[in-house]
């Protein structure tokens, strides 16, 4: 068995044009007819059929009218599919790999098995943990990955000041250059995080936008307030997944901004299409600048909540069958350039072909023409392909450098005072900045009890300070016992630890630190569940399904331990360019103000 074909064919251009249309004249024989099938025209929005699609060369010849394939010479392959729906393969605008905390490679068959062929993807959580070094290194596993992976290069690491917080990389205008000079797969500058200083005209920020546009890429975005919208769009940002609501939406699409309608598990922060989709379906806006994302997945999501499900989701919340497909499929090529290649079944395309039930639930998975999922399960050619996936450097497995000694809790006030503490609310992507009236207890225990807090820690884990840790608070956070930590802690992806007593604490600190990267939960003394991510603290080296059964029993004792957001929320607490509070190595951070302030108050 070979890979299937790759997103940069070596043969001349126009060899391939030359015999894909001498497929389509019936003057050459096609590599595989699928046959029988109604066809989802992502460009008429539209279902029609029974038809057959011509497949040569890895890429699509034609679709013809049931049948034609018999007076043509005769195909190498006939696949019947029974009346079943055929789309394009799905185009995800914007993902980040590690979040699902599989490798690229991994990635590519969780991400097939819902149909999804082609992604762009943002590594800044390895660019913030081993700079150019991570983001190449990323870009070597997408090249032996089953599917087409862009890059959309890391353009906020790290995302705010040193004064703010401690990352392991920093990725200047410069290095930003001379990866998009490098890697043809680098097509546009990913998530500009930092939009405030975007918007106040912060001169790094915007000498990193200047190497994408001076090269014709495009700007993606990250923008939280209506308020900063048209400075963001005078800036030269072109998309954003981060439109909460229909106001924001409309906002930005009127601004000529791309909106992608993040879906997600609706019991994680990452589901804000069920309120912006409402700027088309209530307000009128036209689709035609509007996709759909996943952005972030565990593995255990991306194999329920895929990019098909985001799109049945649309459906569900008011879109056409075809429309909402296009919308996850065409809308994400043309917004990067790329429709000529991805998003629809027209001929000179590639070969990315879905079959889909009457439920738009995908059944079998062609990339570049060769099946790679057939009836809901992995081929045996895709399974081959995954056998030989890309080995991270030895650098990558030795990123979490901690102090020796670490003093997880602060010293108990000696009277009364108020605490500048993080409010945890659902969905958990905004936390609210409370201060808290607090009068000590006997002990911390007590105390905290008392005031519906929870103890909060940053522990800087790249070896680059003298090994800083900053205390704070969670208020409402409601864990019942122990403590929970991950190093996954957005986007400095320093060690963030949260629990009621220090003994858990350190306990589950000392675990990731065992296994170089994980999320730990705690409880008296013995840890109840553990995901290792040794690869930059971020990644398991394991196949999708592994990692998923993993993350399933991380989340049901995460939720035991009454925690009151998910786990990939807890990993946002120190994302410290999201309003009101967040905390980092360096101290508690409020937002936008970009300001440090004390844990206590007088």
């Amino acid at each position: 068995m070979t890979r299937p074909v790759t997103r940069f064919s070596t043969a001349p251009l126009w060899q391939m044009t030359r015999q894909l249309a001498a497929v389509a004249g019936g003057r050459a024989a096609a590599d595989l007819v699928i046959t029988d099938a109604r066809i989802l025209s992502t460009y008429t929005d539209r279902i029609s059929g029974p038809k057959e699609i011509w497949l040569s060369g890895g890429r699509i010849a034609a679709v013809k009218e049931l049948g034609a394939h018999r007076a043509a010479p005769a195909p190498n392959a006939v696949y019947d599919a029974k009346g079943g729906i055929l789309a394009p393969g799905l185009v995800d605008p914007h993902i980040h790999i590690e979040s699902s905390m599989i490798t690229a490679c991994a990635y590519a068959e969780g991400a097939l098995l819902n149909g999804t062929t082609t992604i762009f993807c943002d590594s800044h959580e390895i660019g913030n943990v081993m700079d150019v070094a991570g983001v190449e290194a990323m870009l070597e596993d997408a090249r032996l990955a089953p599917m087409s992976i862009f890059l959309t290069v890391p353009s906020t690491v790290p995302a705010t000041s040193p004064e703010l917080e401690t990352a392991g990389g920093d990725l200047t205008p410069e290095k930003i250059g001379a990866l998009f000079d490098a890697w043809p797969e680098a097509v546009a500058l990913g998530e500009k995080m930092d939009f405030v200083p975007v918007v106040m005209g912060d001169p790094r920020s915007h000498a990193i936008i200047a190497e994408s546009l001076k090269r014709g890429r495009p700007v993606s975005g990250h923008v939280y307030g209506r308020e900063f919208i048209p400075g963001y769009a005078a800036s030269g940002v072109t998309d954003t997944h981060e439109a909460i609501d229909r106001d924001i939406a409309n906002d930005m699409a009127d601004a000529g901004i791309w909106v992608f309608l993040r879906g997600g598990n609706p019991s994680t922060p990452w589901n804000s299409i069920a309120e912006a989709i409402g700027a088309i379906t209530k307000d009128g806006a036209s689709p035609k600048r509007f996709c759909v994302c996943t952005d972030d997945r565990d593995a255990d999501d991306l194999l329920t909540f895929g990019q098909d499900w985001v799109v049945r989701e649309a459906i569900r919340l008011g879109m056409a069958p075809a429309t909402a497909w296009a919308m996850g499929s065409l809308h994400g090529a043309t917004r990067f350039g790329m429709d000529g290649d991805f998003g629809a079944l027209g001929g000179g395309r590639r070969a990315d072909v879905i079959l889909l039930n009457d439920d738009l639930k995908v059944q079998n998975t062609w990339y570049g023409g060769e099946l790679m999922v057939e009836g809901g399960k992995i081929t045996p050619l895709l399974d081959h392909c995954l056998e030989s996936r890309y080995t991270y450097p030895k650098a990558a497995y030795q990123t979490v450098k901690l102090p020796a000694a670490r003093k997880l809790l602060p010293e108990l006030p000696a009277g009364p005072v108020t605490v500048n503490a993080i409010g945890i609310e659902m969905p958990g992507i905004a936390l609210p900045h409370r201060k808290v009236p607090v009068t000590p207890g006997k002990d911390w225990a007590e105390t905290l009890a008392a005031h519906s807090l929870t103890h909060v820690a940053v522990i800087e884990r790249h070896g680059k300070s003298d090994g800083n840790i900053a205390h704070g608070f969670l208020h409402d956070f409601t864990l019942k016992a122990g403590a929970v930590a991950s190093s996954v802690g957005h986007d400095s992806h320093n060690i963030i630890v949260a629990g009621l007593n220090e003994a858990d604490m350190q306990l589950a600190v000392a675990e990731i630190e065992k296994h170089q990267g994980g999320i730990a939960v705690v409880r008296d003394g013995e840890v109840k569940a553990f995901v290792a991510l040794p690869v930059a603290g971020l990644m398991s080296d394991k196949r999708v399904h592994e990692v998923a059964e993993e993350t399933r029993a991380l989340k049901a004792a995460w939720e035991e331990a009454g925690c009151a957001i998910p786990y990939m929320g807890f990993n946002l607490i120190p994302l410290s360019v999201i309003p009101e509070i967040r905390i980092t190595d360096k101290g508690l951070v409020t937002v936008p103000q970009m300001a440090i302030v004390p844990t206590f108050e007088a």
